[in-house]
């Protein structure tokens, strides 16, 4: 028996609308969701995710700015650059492509950026509000991994999730997530002994280490649900993921394919944030008016 694809792309077009009725009753009160990018230097993959972005923005109706620098640009150029948006009213997320030159300190932008513009979920307040429970803006493509499981009507309650990679924009903060929603987690990386040993015993796999075909059909228990958090390219050159599709879609029970998976909900969720930002901007108008 085929596992079930989770179609992301059909997944994303829905929150799409729900996104573009709430921007239209932005609009009503004057305010139009504002999301500016920095992109420095000529990165083809990250060039191809800002253009995504823009053209998703430009659709829901949203005002995008697209801040472009060479790759000899100063941290302190960038910096301040970060503060004039800070400062800018019309904008209401922000966010600095990754990767960054060496030269300049990610942590340093990604903390400049005010925790209420944050609409990638990467800043330390933020971050520590997600662990804590409390209202924040997640990180996209967690909060997309979410939100598709939700649509399905998957229970989490009491699953056991393993989760495959720990970076922080990935798989730390989709481990929280997890256990916010009272799941048991299981956290693995290239230093887990035995990965077999822990993803053979998951209700849900999450693979986000970004290496072609790492997970097979040996490591999902029958009827499992697998989520392919990878972007990468096969020896062809084609968009694949982590998991070897083909093998384990006949195992599993649900799974998301690369591309049209968790892809398009990292980008439906960065509107949703931007969204969610220019509603809590419009309260802080209301309050201060009253």
């Amino acid at each position: 028996m085929a596992a079930i694809i989770i179609d992301g792309k059909e997944i994303a077009k829905k929150k799409k609308l729900e996104i573009l009725e709430q921007v239209a009753e932005l609009k009503n009160e004057d305010v139009i969701p504002g999301l500016a990018v920095i992109l420095v230097g000529d990165n083809q993959a990250s060039r191809t995710y800002v253009n995504s972005k823009q053209k998703t923005a430009r659709e829901l109706g949203m005002h995008n700015v697209l801040i472009e620098y060479p790759t000899t640009i100063t941290e302190k150029e960038l910096l301040a650059k970060i503060d004039d948006l800070n400062k800018d009213d019309s904008i209401h997320g922000i966010l600095v492509q990754l990767p960054l030159p060496a030269h300049i300190n990610e942590a340093n932008l990604i903390e400049a950026i005010s925790a209420e513009k944050d609409v990638d979920g990467f800043h330390p307040l933020n971050v520590g509000r997600m662990m804590t429970g409390q209202d924040a803006f997640l990180p996209c493509t967690p909060y997309g991994v979410m939100v598709m499981l939700e649509e399905i009507g998957y229970e989490l309650a009491g699953k056991h999730v393993v989760i495959v990679g720990r970076s922080n924009i990935v798989g730390k903060p989709a481990g929280q997530l997890f256990l916010n929603k009272n799941a048991t987690v299981t956290y693995c990386h290239s230093k887990t002994k035995d990965l077999m040993e822990h993803t053979r015993k998951a209700d849900i796999v999450v693979a986000a280490v970004g290496k072609v075909g790492l997970i097979t059909a040996d490591h999902i228990k029958p009827g499992a649900v697998v989520i392919d958090v990878g972007m990468n390219r096969d020896d062809e050159g084609k968009l694949c993921g982590d998991v070897a599709f083909a093998e384990v879609k006949d195992k599993a029970g649900y799974i998301t394919p690369v591309p049209g998976g968790v892809g398009p909900m990292t980008i439906a969720m960065l509107m949703y944030n931007t969204m969610k930002s220019a509603k809590n901007h419009l309260k802080r108008l209301q309050n201060t008016n009253i």
